[in-house]
């Protein structure tokens, strides 16, 4: 069985436009003539067997019309409250089987091939638990913490830990692959960060910190570059790119 027969995408496009002004999903904003989530799909089919999309309930309607008007076979499954990305994980994970599972933010537009295939070789390449891809950035509001061996310790959220003018360091961006049962037993236990202290919502960067500290082999893999970073927050976000 190859490796993409093991693995199955997994799309978190729950996100409602609300933030970014948008009166629809904002995965489906058109970037550059085409929806931000049919081109998260394009760069993460070469490498899966399978694919599932979460979106919201008002959002499973369109994103879905939007899949199969691309003839992408999917499988869509509802957030059904807006409880944060490791709520809308979890909700993915009970739809998947595979053994492996290529996680994506669906608000990225330009996801490198590169920058995934790279991170998927060294994920099996070195018999990883959980394996994420980030960058080396001025501001990093998300923060990879390594030890003096450079493993990874945790990946912390600048605004849980109360930093409001982050620094430079290495960050995450919104890109993972790992073995589905582990992080799937993690999600649903009350672990020590679960719930944000600011969003009260059940993130997923937490888990990175515990996966290490039971000893999961965890890795971080400094390849993307500066297109991987862009992201659809507010429409001023993709200025220059749209």
């Amino acid at each position: 069985m190859s490796g993409a027969d093991q693995t199955c995408a997994l799309i978190a496009a729950a996100g409602r436009g609300t933030r970014a002004g948008l009166p629809y999903p904002k995965t489906l904003f058109e970037v550059q003539g085409q929806p931000i989530l049919l081109r998260v799909v394009q760069a993460l089919a070469p490498h899966v067997g399978d694919l599932v999309v979460v979106a919201s309930p008002d959002g499973a309607g369109p994103v879905g019309e939007c899949l199969r008007g691309a003839e992408v076979p999917a499988r869509i499954a509802v957030q059904p409250e807006p409880l944060g990305m490791g709520h809308a994980v979890l909700a993915g994970l009970a739809e998947i089987a595979a053994e492996h599972v290529l996680l994506a933010w669906g608000d990225i537009p330009f996801f490198q091939p590169e920058t995934v295939a790279a991170m998927i070789e060294a994920h099996h390449a070195h018999n990883n638990d959980f394996t994420f891809a980030t960058a080396l950035v001025d501001s990093a509001y998300t923060l990879v913490t390594r030890g003096t061996d450079g493993r990874v310790g945790a990946v912390i959220e600048s605004r849980e830990a109360g930093i409001a003018d982050p620094g430079p360091g290495e960050r995450e961006i919104g890109l993972f692959i790992f073995r589905r049962e582990p992080i799937l037993a993690m999600l649903q236990q009350d672990l020590p960060g679960k719930f944000g202290k600011h969003t009260g919502e059940h993130g997923f960067l937490y888990l990175i910190g515990h996966l290490a500290a039971a000893g999961y082999k965890v890795e971080a893999v400094p390849v993307a570059s500066e297109p991987d970073l862009v992201s659809l927050n507010s429409l001023g976000d993709l200025k220059g790119y749209i």
